[in-house]
C-alpha cells in the first residue's frame, strides 16, 4: 500500500476521538520514528509504499491510539525545551507549562548575572526534565533531583546519560524528611529549589483526560481535596531550612490554587512572591525569595 493512502486511512480512523490535525501529527511523528521518513519524503516521492511487516506495526500503534493511549508512550519519548527524553507509563509525560516554569528559572538567572557553582534541587523529578534541562543550561550549576518512585528515577538517570549531564537522583519521600541536610547525599544549602508536585485533586478527575486518567501514574498527579497543598507546605518548610538567603523557591501549581498558594508562601514569611500564568491563561507556576534570619 502506497504510504499516502495510508495516511488517509490512518487519520480517517482517528477522527472520531483526536481532531484531524492532531492524528495528522501523530502520523508523521510515527513517520519518523518507525520509518526514518519526514513529511518532505513523503511530499517529493508520492509514491513510497509500506511493506507488509510495516504495515502491521502501524496497525498495531492505530489500535493502541484508539485506546487514548499517548502517543509519547508508544514511541518511548518526547521532546522538552529543546531536549530528548525517553518516556514510560513510570513517569508522566512532559508538558508545555513546564518548559514555562524552567524558562522562568533560566531567565531569572541571567538577570543575576554568571553565578558559578550554585546549587539547585528538584522535587518530584519523574522523567528528570526539569533538572536535567536546568543542568544543561547552567553547566555550572550541581543539580539534584529526588523521586519517590525508583522506576521514575531509573528513567530520570537514562535520561541525564542521554542528555549528557551530571544530575544526584536520590530516591527519597519527602513527607518523611524533616530537614533535606539529612538525607544522604544531599548539600546542605540550595540557591534553587524547585518542584512540580502532585496537585490535582480528585474533584478535579472529571477534567482529566482519558488518556492521561487512565495511562499516566496517579502517583505522580492526584492528592486529596482536603489537604490539596500538602506536598507546597512540606518543601515550603524544608526550603526555610535549606535554601540560601536570597535563593529562590519555585512551584508548579494548580490552575484553582493560586490565592492559596500566594496564602501559603505569604504565611511562610517568603520574600518577592510572584505568580504567573502560563500560555493558557491559567495560575500555573510561582516563585519566592527566601530571607530567612532563624533557620
Amino acid at each position: 500500500m502506497k504510504i499516502k493512502e495510508y495516511r488517509t486511512q490512518f487519520i480517517q480512523e482517528l477522527t472520531s476521538m483526536y481532531d484531524a490535525g492532531e492524528a495528522e501529527s501523530f502520523f508523521y511523528l510515527i513517520l519518523e520514528e518507525k520509518q526514518q521518513l519526514k513529511r518532505i519524503d513523503l511530499a517529493l516521492q508520492p509514491d513510497l509504499v509500506f511493506s507488509a511487516s510495516a504495515i502491521k506495526v502501524w496497525n498495531a500503534i492505530l489500535e493502541q491510539l484508539k485506546m487514548e493511549i499517548p502517543i509519547q508512550y508508544l514511541l518511548g519519548k518526547t521532546s522538552f525545551y529543546g531536549l530528548d527524553f525517553e518516556v514510560n507509563e513510570n513517569v508522566l509525560i512532559p508538558r508545555p507549562e513546564t518548559e514555562e516554569l524552567v524558562d522562568w528559572i533560566l531567565e531569572r538567572q541571567k538577570t543575576k548575572g554568571k553565578r558559578q557553582n550554585i546549587k539547585i534541587l528538584d522535587i518530584g523529578t519523574g522523567s528528570g526534565c526539569i533538572a536535567i534541562s536546568l543542568a544543561k543550561n547552567l553547566p555550572n550549576a550541581k543539580v539534584f533531583a529526588i523521586d519517590v518512585s525508583e522506576k521514575a528515577l531509573a528513567t530520570a538517570k537514562k535520561n541525564a546519560i542521554l542528555n549528557e549531564v551530571n544530575v544526584t537522583f536520590i530516591a527519597q519521600n519527602i513527607l518523611e524528611v524533616v530537614s533535606l541536610s539529612t538525607v544522604e547525599g544531599l548539600e546542605q544549602e540550595f540557591d534553587i529549589i524547585v518542584s512540580n508536585p502532585p496537585y490535582v485533586r480528585n474533584l478535579e478527575k472529571e477534567e482529566i483526560k482519558k488518556n492521561v486518567l487512565e495511562h499516566e501514574p496517579h502517583l505522580a498527579l492526584f492528592v486529596e481535596d482536603h489537604d490539596a497543598l500538602i506536598f507546597y507546605r512540606k518543601i515550603g518548610e524544608l526550603a526555610q531550612k535549606n535554601l540560601s538567603n536570597s535563593g529562590q523557591l519555585y512551584f508548579e501549581i494548580n490552575q484553582y490554587l493560586g490565592r492559596e498558594m500566594v496564602d501559603l508562601l505569604e504565611g511562610m514569611d517568603f520574600m518577592d512572591i510572584e505568580l504567573r500564568k502560563d500560555i493558557y491563561g491559567n495560575d500555573r507556576m510561582m516563585r519566592g525569595e527566601g530571607r530567612f534570619l532563624n533557620k
